[in-house]
């Protein structure tokens, strides 16, 4: 730990002396606590952070419109578009690949469930589905199912690992969750948390904020604080003794993600890729997404609030979208790709300005709650690396069966828990109806045929656990049959439902 004496030094250096402003009025426990946060920060870049913060909230947008381009084709894949042979041929790569411990899984879960209304890890929230699954549940139990189906498919003993990035809020609670949950399965050592570095807000003129007289106002430094903390943390070294040469890295929030998709990976590893994107197709011009597209001929993603209307509203000879490619946070990397990045691009990834309504004291120890935004969180995002890939695809997927945030609290227009759990179980209903499965209510009715949308009416509670199938297959036993809703088809449901089929 550094003294009072070099940290005040630092500190004076860039031009932040008033931290430690109420210093005479702390106590020696407050005192230590003060000093071993001052000297975990990165005081010989702090002028500098300070500054660019700064400078970046002042600076106007910049426009892309003259430079920009769409994805190449021949750089995207398609799930709606492409046959039904490649999809089969990228599906069996990227089994074979799992089944040989080559593939791992990063979920991004750094962030708070403030939006929801909650305190917690977003990970741990229930979406009130019939189950009470929460997210983490969910995405665990779905990586079991695809090492389980790697493994039917090659005779193999498969193991996919999974990284979980936390921040200083969500770490501890994160572990707890999971202890406390017998991590839902899985073999401990086959998960692995890890902490991004957190940074301080700074007022709109570049001073450190104090959240109180003796703390900083910190927070985390965004997803793309993923290269750094890999370094933090070795986890590449982690990586490379496990084998694992792809990754598959997404963010907590999407009900739907399909965990380790052995068609995206499939399809990555057989262009040769070293970085990659999922994405959807825009709902509409201004969808408040950012779009995968080309910048003066490179590959990046341009923030919607980048893009002028005009250029947004562009249409191809079909009617589609000229830039339609919404990025959905859903990514493949090689270890190798990220080795590079981690070695050589990390100091060069842009920074993005969110202002904020930050808590502080004020000059007289006084607590304040701002009622407009008043602070500058620096973010970097996991997409920035995009630039640095020498060879760059994008993959599309359809937006109901992949993507389905959740954002906000219930109430608000999209991305809610209602609208959540709506998609995932219309997603269960269109499966059991494909699979030949007739359903009706607690009454006897017959349901009408799910519709691709989750629309606006509550789907029937029709659950499908991720252990008995991960994306509709595995559901031969229900064709034929009459089911009545509610009902959850877990392992002991459908071993019931087969011994059934073969008396």
């Amino acid at each position: 730990m550094l003294s009072l004496e070099q940290v005040k030094q630092s500190l004076e250096r860039a031009g932040q002396a008033h931290v430690l402003q109420f210093w005479p009025e702390l106590s020696g426990l407050e005192r230590d606590a003060f000093l071993q946060d001052l000297s975990q920060l990165d005081l010989q870049r702090l002028r500098e952070h300070c500054e660019g913060a700064a400078r970046a909230a002042a600076a106007p947008p910049g426009s892309v419109d003259r430079h920009i381009e769409p994805v190449p084709p021949e750089s995207i894949g398609s799930v709606r578009r492409s046959g039904s042979k490649a999809l089969t041929e990228w599906e069996h790569e990227g089994l074979l690949q799992i089944s040989q411990n080559r593939v791992g899984v990063l979920l991004l879960a750094g962030g708070q469930g403030t939006r929801l209304g909650v305190q917690y890890p977003k990970g741990m929230y229930n979406v009130g589905l019939p189950s009470s699954k929460t997210l983490y549940q969910i995405q665990a139990e779905r990586i079991h199912k695809i090492q389980q189906l790697a493994d039917r498919k090659y005779g193999s003993k498969s193991s996919v690992p999974w990284y979980i990035m936390t921040s200083e809020f969500t770490l501890a609670p994160t572990e707890k969750f999971f202890k406390e949950n017998h991590y839902f399965g899985m073999e401990p050592s086959n998960i692995v948390m890890f902490e991004q570095r957190m940074i301080p807000a700074v007022t709109l003129d570049g001073k450190v904020i104090l959240q109180g007289k003796g703390k900083l106002a910190m927070a985390p430094d965004g997803n793309g604080g993923l290269y750094q903390a890999l370094v933090d943390n070795k986890v590449l070294e982690d990586m490379k003794k496990r084998g694992v040469e792809y990754l598959h890295v997404y963010c907590v929030d999407n009900i739907l993600v399909k965990m380790a998709d052995p068609v995206f990976i499939g399809f990555c590893v057989s262009k040769g890729a070293d970085c990659g994107a999922k994405v959807v197709e825009k709902a509409c011009p201004a969808e408040p997404v950012g779009v995968v597209c080309r910048v003066r001929g490179v590959s990046q993603v341009v923030e919607y609030s980048e893009i002028q209307p005009e250029t947004a509203e562009l249409r191809g000879p079909g009617g589609g979208l000229v830039y339609s490619a919404g990025n959905i946070c859903n990514h493949f990397f090689t270890r190798a790709f990220l080795q590079d990045v981690a070695e050589k691009f990390e100091g060069q990834l842009k920074q993005h300005v969110a202002l904020k309504k930050v808590p502080f004291v004020d000059s007289c120890g006084n607590q304040v709650k701002p009622i407009k935004p008043n602070g500058i969180k620096m973010e970097k995002f996991v997409f920035d690396v995009f630039p640095f890939s020498r060879n760059f695809v994008a993959f599309e997927v359809v937006r109901e069966d992949e993507f389905s945030p959740l954002k906000n609290a219930d109430g608000a227009a999209t991305d809610t828990p209602t609208t959540a759990r709506a998609a995932l179980l219309t997603q269960h209903l269109r499966w059991a109806a494909a699979a030949g499965a007739a359903l009706c209510d607690e009454h006897g009715n017959a349901l009408p045929a799910p519709s691709a949308s989750a629309g606006d009416t509550a789907p029937a509670q029709w659950e499908i656990s991720p252990l008995v199938s991960y994306f509709g297959e595995g559901l031969e036993m229900l064709k034929g049959r009459t089911l009545q809703t509610p009902l959850i088809l877990d392992e002991e449901k459908a071993t019931e439902l087969r011994a059934q089929q073969h008396l």
